[in-house]
């Protein structure tokens, strides 16, 4: 019996804990066991929402201020972490005091996901409840300004975002022109983001600033070495995507139901795509 608890355990540090601490990023058991715990939420929370809130382009711009959020917290504990933020104003001075962003369990990845998730679900709870679900995108942008404030003093990099938008608007632009469908070009952009940030990052960024990143997801890692370089990740993205795109529009399901499905590939694209690009601009 203990030994079998020890072998947990040590299961458990391994593939899970150490990886948070040691930097290691993911690896193959806990991207699997995050993925499928992934999917069980979303279908839970869908369930949850189904015939109650309208999945539409409103509700789709509102969540998006979480998404926001919680990359823009997460970059905060980068810049915590790797001393970057300094006390240079009374709310710096309180972030660092205070030590809600200090490096754990809950302010780097999958921990953040699920406090953001959290503070989303309160807010859509609390405003069904008064029937004010108009609001919704006004909470997270509010709750989003501080930890955007915080970051705010330290964008020495920010021209290195300029290309990462460009490559992400482009696939947007030809999916919006392609399908007259933003929801399905904010699928692209999303994921177009994210591998352009990531190109930028490892393969464009350290030359010029001595700065170097490393890709921490596994199926990443490995289309970056397949292909040479990290533009083929950004293009093997944004095939991905746009194909994810086609295939939505083609299928028959109810309008909220395709909604929710693209909000959710949105997700997946602009939470790392943001992230990087903030924490690329900062230099944490």
């Amino acid at each position: 019996m203990f030994h079998v608890v020890g072998s947990m355990e040590n299961f458990i540090n391994e593939y899970f804990i150490d990886p948070i601490w040691s930097h290691s990023g993911y690896n193959v058991v806990n991207t699997l066991a995050y993925a499928v715990i992934a999917i069980a939420a979303v279908y839970a929370i869908y369930r949850a929402i189904q015939g109650r809130i309208k999945i539409d382009e409103k509700f789709i711009c509102s969540v998006l201020w979480f998404v926001l959020l919680g990359s823009t917290a997460r970059v905060v504990t980068d810049a915590v972490y790797s001393g970057v933020l300094e006390p240079v104003t009374p709310l710096h001075a309180w972030a660092l005091d205070s030590h809600l962003y200090d490096y754990g369990y809950l302010t780097v990845s999958p921990g953040i996901y699920v406090v953001v998730a959290a503070v989303l679900l309160l807010s859509m709870a609390v405003l069904y409840s008064i029937k004010r679900m108009e609001l919704l995108g006004y909470v997270g942008m509010l709750i989003w300004i501080p930890n955007f404030l915080l970051l705010l003093p330290f964008m020495q990099y920010w021209i290195y975002a300029l290309p990462v938008l460009l490559l992400a608007a482009i696939p947007a632009y030809f999916t919006y022109r392609h399908f007259g469908n933003w929801i399905m070009a904010g699928v692209v952009a999303g994921h177009s983001l994210d591998g352009a940030a990531t190109f930028i990052a490892i393969d464009v960024f350290h030359r010029f600033t001595g700065i170097f990143y490393s890709e921490q997801h596994v199926f990443s890692e490995s289309l970056g070495i397949l292909g040479g370089s990290f533009f083929f990740f950004y293009l093997v993205k944004v095939a991905i995507s746009f194909a994810a795109a086609y295939l939505l529009t083609k299928e028959k399901m109810k309008t909220d139901e395709r909604n929710y499905i693209a909000l959710v590939l949105m997700i997946i694209g602009f939470a790392p795509g943001i992230r990087d690009v903030l924490r690329m601009i900062v230099g944490a």
